[in-house]
């Protein structure tokens, strides 16, 4: 019955959670906890009876159906809910034919299609979130320790002014923060229970509808919708939109730290675990970073996917419902990915702050040429400032030589600044602006956040 998957294939670009989260069993067994909930919420009001539901409960579990049979009686109904309840009821029916009657009395397929995708998308994003939780405490952990380590500003893959490393790394942390609350928040209001019957009144259940609907909402712990949404499918778009920005996030971060990796940069490197044989080239190789890369690749097209099949037709789907779930598990599968891989990361990465103020030091103090210009323009003229400090990195590039050592021999510099002002002024750590600032800002937000979330 497997709809999208592949044992060779998934461990390479999704984690072991994700892969359990859309197993055929697994995603088999939200289906039957939803034929579960709804004879439960049915007996509540007194609607069937109470001696059904221990029948049901008990034949309800997945591992008493064949999936390969399922599978094929799948295609012959466009769908597997059909097949799967009609096996529920033929084994509810060996031991209580009565009962069977009541397997999935006054829903639709789509009501168990869409309320299981809801509890895989909520299992998804509880993976999601503990792996961003891994990440986001690592980097912050390491961007507290390299708070006050200059690093190059890279503008264009060229160096721009210093900035401290910490800040760079609570940038990453920040970014997985805000798909952690997109997340959330969606986990709360994005999933919700589908109960709507086969066009959206619950014509089958009489008056009780809204009362059985809220009932089962509580048994499968979610929200219950204003009403039933059968082609609108916006919430569904929303989770698969974070998904995306979650994969493209951690596809920046891989790319960024497989940048640092490089045997010319070499300020990162990833602590290989004792198992995992020689460390020197290991260290350097970021595997882990291809995964994300790789998966922020493929991301974008699922959910344009998603997007795409949010156009349905009137109160019942053509087409675009299918491929919207087809689309999902791949791109859960791919998020997770992306995630795991830069929690991996994350927890293994070390900083070389020796290598890094070596690189600020690279360009001989032309790095500092945009705070020279600045501290020169509050005495010309911004233009004036411009043309000077461009004429002095010309020549400290072409001659090799110190652009302090230009500039001190520069009278139209000199006669503005003494020598101890000038090697101020090009002291890597000197241009920081508000950094700090902004540094002890996220922590404190940070802190705030974690005790909104664990009261």
């Amino acid at each position: 019955m497997t709809e999208q998957g592949s044992a060779l294939v998934d461990p390479l670009i999704s984690s072991p959670a994700m892969q359990a989260v859309f197993s055929d069993r697994a995603r088999v067994q939200r289906m039957l906890d939803f034929a579960v909930a709804l004879v439960r919420a049915q007996a509540a009001i007194g609607m069937v009876p109470t001696l059904a539901i221990d029948p049901v409960a008990n034949a309800a579990r997945a591992e008493h159906f064949d999936f390969a049979l399922l599978s094929k009686a799948a295609l012959a109904s466009g769908n597997m809910a059909e097949p799967l309840m009609q096996a529920l009821a033929a084994h509810v029916a060996k031991g209580d034919s009565k009962a069977a009657g009541y397997v999935n009395w006054g829903a639709s397929n789509q009501d168990i299609l869409d309320t299981a995708l809801a509890l895989d998308l909520k299992a998804a994003i509880e993976v999601l979130i503990g792996d961003l939780g891994r990440a986001i405490d690592s980097f912050m952990t390491l961007a507290g320790r390299h708070r006050r380590t200059p690093t190059p500003a890279r503008v264009r893959l060229q160096h721009g002014l210093p900035i401290p490393f910490g800040l760079k790394l609570a940038g990453y942390a920040a970014a997985l923060a805000r798909s952690r609350d997109r997340l959330r928040r969606l986990r709360r209001e994005g999933l919700v229970l589908q109960l709507g019957g086969s066009v959206g009144t619950l014509a089958a259940l009489k008056d009780r509808g809204i009362e059985i609907a809220d009932r089962l909402s509580a048994l499968l712990d979610l929200a219950a919708p204003e009403l039933p949404w059968l082609t609108h499918r916006d919430r569904l778009a929303e989770v698969a939109a974070a998904f995306g920005i979650l994969a493209a996030t951690c596809g920046k971060i891989a790319c960024d730290l497989s940048l640092l990796m490089q045997t010319e940069v070499s300020e990162a490197l990833c602590k290989v675990k004792p198992d995992k044989g020689p460390r020197i080239l290991s260290e350097r190789d970021p595997k882990e970073a291809s995964v994300a890369l790789a998966a922020a690749t493929m991301a974008p097209h699922l959910v344009a996917t998603i997007l795409a099949a949010s156009v349905q037709e009137h109160e019942g789907a053509l087409g675009g419902w299918e491929a919207e779930r087809l689309a999902f598990p791949p791109l859960a599968l791919a998020t997770s990915g992306a995630t795991h891989s830069i929690a991996e990361m994350a927890e293994r990465l070390e900083i070389d702050a020796e290598r890094a103020r070596s690189n600020v030091e690279h360009t001989r103090g032309v790095i500092m040429a945009e705070a020279m210009s600045t501290a020169l323009a509050a005495k010309t003229s911004k233009e004036e400032a411009r043309r000077i400090v461009e004429e002095a990195v010309a020549k400290a590039v072409s001659t090799k030589r110190e652009l302090q050592d230009v500039l001190i021999e520069d009278h139209r510099v000199s006669t503005h600044f003494s020598i101890g002002e000038i090697a101020k002024l090009l002291e890597p750590m000197a241009s920081q602006g508000v950094a700090h600032t902004l540094f002890d800002r996220f922590v404190g937000l940070q802190g705030r956040a974690a005790k909104r979330s664990n009261p």
